[in-house]
């Protein structure tokens, strides 16, 4: 249930952002992702690791890089990640006392989905944020330029990239 002061924030600036991350975290993961582009030569992503915010939403607080998890998940020039790794990810998620709150990968040009988005979701569960940066993620793209993707389940997607910063806020320096 929302206290009233958060209803009135509601009201008055509109809903939390769904995800928020600090800049520096989100920078250093973004430049991490171009990097293991190898040069713009093939997609890179990363799980994004977190936690619920007390008013809403959830905090972004660590990248854990797909490859890392599973090393063959970039060997084809597009991201595959084989269920055997998983147990992996889980693992690490207990450790650190986080969760999956989205995920995200470079794209060689644009930042829509590909088919092969829409129909392989990262974590095929309702309510999970796929964010695709474009360019192999060249000049740290941020929250504005991105896609954002909500899946819906039953091969459903909602598009949230317009919302950008409203959707996914950067806090810090």
């Amino acid at each position: 249930m929302l206290s009233p002061l958060n209803r009135l924030l509601g009201w008055l600036f509109g809903p939390p952002p769904r995800l928020r991350c600090g800049r520096a975290v989100w920078r250093a993961g973004v430049l991490e992702l171009e990097r293991r582009t190898r040069g713009g030569r093939q997609e890179s992503g990363a799980y994004l690791l977190g936690r619920d915010e007390p008013s809403g939403g959830q905090r972004i607080l660590e990248f854990v890089f797909y490859d890392d998890i599973d090393p063959r998940a970039l060997e084809t020039g597009e991201v595959t990640i084989r269920q055997t790794a998983l147990p992996k990810l889980w693992e690490l998620c207990r450790s650190r006392g986080y969760g999956v709150v989205a995920d995200v990968h470079v794209h060689p040009r644009g930042c829509r989905q590909s088919p092969s988005d829409m129909a392989n979701p990262v974590m095929p569960r309702s309510g999970h944020i796929a964010m695709i940066l474009p360019d192999f993620a060249k000049d740290a793209p941020e929250p504005g330029v991105i896609g954002i993707y909500e899946f819906l389940g039953g091969g459903r997607w909602a598009d949230h990239s317009a919302a950008g910063r409203r959707f996914v806020k950067l806090e810090g320096a």
